[in-house]
């Protein structure tokens, strides 16, 4: 029996659009196309019971011990799953179970939409009834004896206390063990300018000398900033002022009901003033530009006007980090995004004024279940232990709103794909044309990314009109953010010949060990200038320091 197991993904568009609607994945399988599948399955009886009639004969081989092993899984990495015959049949039986709703799904024939839809819902289903999640977990049971019932009696306080408050699934991070400014974002720097939308941190040179052309880093406009500044030795911002850049970085005001009206406009807007107001602080004529994930669609917008308005010169280069500018996805991610789902995703935050961040939480982790919540179901709850003390999950977990307004647009661009087409977009007032950027760019993808699939990400290399490179990391959307040079798992592939076909660049980039954050500063150092000075301290007579890094918005919940 093969491992029928899969990833699913969803990148951001789909995120936004489910999450919109009330976070859980059940919400992209409506009724009628479970009642659609069975309709289907009741008009080929013969094929229908064959498929029973085999799974009772496996059932049977199963109890008489001479099944197929079950596939290695390591939610059952237990000794006892193996080693004691109950267990290990269990075990197979639910695997066999699996493959048999896969082959009755594959039987009735449906159109690739609904059946991507219900291929998501068996395999979430199935997550769920696993074997491992059941008290009679043989390792919830030793601990239940060795700790004289006290971890099943922790397990109901930590379920108890999750499902209280949004988002209702398992905790994944000891919060208590992280505050901001002390142990996590910590690199020096002073908040230098203040918007109600941002306010703009500049970091504090650690050499004596510095590239004279800045660098603006422009995070999620989902997520706290601090992924870029998240620990020593885990933090872009670190790194790069450590290689001699003069580090500026844009943190979002969390929004609430007032700020509903926000959009695209008002986001690209930001960006273009924090871009300003780096050139008045330096002195260069230009800046470099790093915009991230849904910061990266805002960025290369903002870039996309600059160019219009023969504005460009204003930007040196450009990075794109885990960014989907062409929305254009096939399989399970591409079949959730409904027009209709859509217009009611939109309104219902429209109602409330914002997408709430929780929403959003829990659905990224129902796109990885047995990862970001069964795993923690067996931990929590079945154990009875706490949450680990990592700084990732904590931020993961510091979720962000974001403006009905800006939840609308990023939907409209979506659903119609507007910055694949030139003039499908209007910003300011003037049409959005990427090809109409020159500027040399840095594009970043991640090989096991759910989010924003690579294959996507490196269709930017063709709809920007200069010069790309194309870095494909190992890891995953997050991972490839936080990807410190001290990691030893990291590896990446690149190559500054992008072929349309992306399957070409993956056959024939060079592989590299280690992390991407060298190659990038090392492309980045040659478009940033002649070595200057370093400044005394962050900001100018014109924007004076006004707290230290990271600032307050970064602390609003």
């Amino acid at each position: 029996m093969t491992d029928i197991r899969v990833e699913q993904s969803l990148p951001l568009d789909k995120m936004l659009v489910r999450a919109g609607l009330g976070s859980g994945i059940h919400r992209s399988v409506p009724a009628r196309d479970v009642l659609r599948w069975g309709g289907r399955l009741a008009r080929i009886p013969s094929r229908t019971a064959g498929r029973f009639a085999d799974l009772a004969r496996e059932a049977g081989r199963i109890g008489m011990g001479t099944a197929t092993p079950a596939p290695r899984d390591r939610r059952f990495s237990d000794r006892a799953w193996e080693e004691n015959g109950a267990y290990r049949r269990w075990v197979q039986l639910h695997f066999a179970a699996h493959e048999t709703a896969h082959q009755l799904l594959r039987d009735a024939e449906l159109d690739d939409r609904v059946e991507s839809k219900l291929r998501l819902l068996i395999d979430n289903v199935a997550s769920a009834v696993a074997p491992s999640n059941s008290p009679l977990n043989p390792a919830a049971l030793k601990e239940a004896i060795d700790s004289g019932g006290a971890s099943f009696v922790r397990g109901f306080r930590n379920f108890l206390s999750d499902v209280s408050s949004a988002p209702r699934i398992p905790n994944m991070v000891d919060h208590a063990a992280f505050e901001l400014g002390k142990n996590i974002a910590v690199t020096p720097g002073q908040v230098i300018h203040r918007t109600p939308m941002f306010e703009l941190i500049e970091y504090r040179a650690t050499t004596e000398q510095v590239r004279e052309t800045p660098l603006l880093l422009v995070p999620p406009t989902i997520n706290k900033y601090y992924a870029l500044d998240l620990a020593p030795e885990r933090s872009v911002v670190e790194f790069m002022v450590a290689q001699g850049f003069r580090v500026f970085a844009i943190s979002w005001r969390n929004p609430t009901a007032r700020h509903a009206a926000w959009g695209l406009d008002a986001y690209v807007h930001a960006v273009l003033t924090a871009l300003a107001t780096t050139r008045t602080i330096s002195g260069a004529a230009s800046t470099s530009l790093w915009g991230t994930c849904s910061g990266g669609i805002v960025t290369a917008v903002a870039v996309a006007h600059l160019a219009a308005t023969d504005r460009e010169s204003e930007v040196a280069s450009l990075a794109l980090p885990v960014t989907l500018l062409d929305q254009r996805i096939s399989g399970t991610s591409g079949a959730l995004l409904d027009p209709s789902l859509a217009r009611r995703a939109v309104a219902r935050s429209a109602r409330k004024g914002y997408l709430d961040g929780a929403s959003l939480a829990e659905l990224f982790a129902w796109l990885r279940p047995d990862d970001l919540i069964w795993n923690y179901w067996v931990s929590n709850y079945l154990l009875g232990k706490q949450p680990p003390a990592f700084d990732l999950l904590y931020w993961n977990a510091d979720s962000t709103r974001m403006p009905a307004a800006l939840h609308r647009d990023f939907v409209e661009v979506a659903l119609e794909n507007q910055l694949v087409e030139s003039g499908a977009l209007v910003c300011h007032g003037v049409p959005v044309d990427l090809g109409l950027i020159t500027v040399d760019a840095f594009v970043i993808g991640a090989v096991a990314d759910h989010i924003t699939p690579w294959q996507s990400c490196y269709r930017t290399t063709q709809l920007l009109g200069g010069k790309c490179e194309f870095v494909l990391s190992n890891s995953g959307h997050v991972a490839a953010m936080v990807n410190p040079p001290s990691n030893p798992k990291a590896s990446y592939q690149h190559a500054s010949h992008t072929p349309p076909d992306p399957e070409d660049f993956k056959s024939s980039a060079e592989r590299h060990s280690g992390s991407w954050w060298p190659a990038y500063a090392t492309w980045l150092d040659s478009r940033s200038g002649e070595r200057v000075p370093a400044p005394e301290a962050p900001g100018s007579p014109e924007h004076p320091a006004l707290c230290e890094a990271p600032g307050t918005y970064v602390l609003d919940r």
